[in-house]
């Protein structure tokens, strides 16, 4: 399956495992390389910039394929040291970034300079026209059904997409509840040129994650997660927990963020993650997650998406066509 997104970032498969925090490490990263597709580290779940060079190092024993890193910047009372971490992606030598949250042009020329592709992640039509003004090789849009933060205008994959790629010369990956061939499919119908992947991917053998999180993933549906932080206009999508609950209920009576901080601190949710206490802080899950019915191993999930999806294409909506020009005649 070749687009534009497989001829430019030089992977067989327009499938894309985007920045997770503290998911995107190394195994994980290295299985989607391997796997034909194209995944990303994230920068930020490495303590320093040093640790990001040593991961980025583990990650090339691992594999010889291309892989990225993900570089989210966003507003913080103390923020991380963005130039040194931005330093050590380029002074490792690697050639795909994917950048998040605000504006990149600041580390574009860095980037552009070292013959780096980046990838800017939007969730608005109109962020994504601007970024491919300041020059991004490729924007990932990202529909209000995605895990982590959608944005505010809550609009849906099913006309983001296909209003993003009218707009658009540059490639468009489609992201936010996808987990399927059926979602690939509908995402190049919608002219998107390939998918990006959150939740599907962190529920898998090589994600990092405890496995007791992989198997709520699988035993929720699509009803299973809460939108937080909407009255502090920064929404995040998370799973449904005993914590997400009390954060909507707070924010419910008014809250200023100082209200619920300790509940949604960063190191509880990273808890979540590596001990497996799916109650210990809040946790990112996209409403894919009602079409999340297995734990498979990254190159199992690949195959089946690419050979189902063919499936679909040469089947399907060939049969479909056929049956119209039937009619027709």
């Amino acid at each position: 399956m070749r687009t534009r997104f497989t001829e430019i970032f030089g992977v067989e498969h327009p499938i894309v495992q985007g920045g997770m925090m503290w998911v995107g490490r190394a195994e994980l990263v290295a299985a989607v390389a391997e796997a034909g597709a194209l995944g990303f580290i994230t920068a930020l779940t490495q303590p320093t910039p040093e640790d990001l060079v040593r991961e980025i190092e583990r990650t090339r024993e691992l594999t010889d394929k291309p892989f990225g890193v993900n570089l989210t910047i966003l507003p913080s009372i103390d923020p991380p040291p963005y130039a040194e971490y931005r330093q050590a992606i380029i002074d490792s030598g690697v050639k795909i970034v994917e950048t998040a949250g605000f504006n990149p042009a600041d580390h574009l020329p860095h980037f552009k300079d070292a013959g780096i592709k980046v990838i800017h992640k939007c969730t608005s039509v109109r962020h994504a026209v601007k970024a491919e003004r300041i020059g991004v090789d490729a924007v990932s849009i990202d529909g209000f059904e995605c895990a982590g933060h959608p944005g505010e205008d809550d609009v849906p994959g099913l006309i983001l997409i296909p209003a993003a790629t009218s707009k658009l010369g540059i490639p468009v990956i489609a992201s936010g509840g996808i987990a399927d061939s059926r979602g690939l499919v509908a995402a190049l119908a919608l002219g998107a040129d390939g998918v990006n992947m959150g939740t599907r991917f962190m529920c898998t053998v090589e994600s990092p994650v405890a496995h007791e999180v992989k198997e709520q993933i699988v035993r929720n549906t699509e009803l299973d997660t809460k939108l937080i932080f909407r009255t502090l206009r920064n929404t995040a999508r998370v799973a449904t927990n005993a914590v997400s609950e009390e954060v909507v209920e707070i924010e419910s009576r008014g809250a200023e963020f100082g209200d619920i901080a300790h509940l949604v601190a960063g190191a509880r949710g990273r808890k979540v993650f590596e001990d497996g206490d799916l109650d210990a802080g809040i946790w990112t899950a996209g409403q894919s997650q009602g079409l999340i019915h297995d734990i498979p191993t990254v190159g199992e999930l690949v195959d089946r998406m690419v050979t189902e999806a063919e499936a679909i294409i040469t089947g399907r909506l060939n049969d479909i066509a056929g049956a119209d020009r039937a009619v027709r005649a």
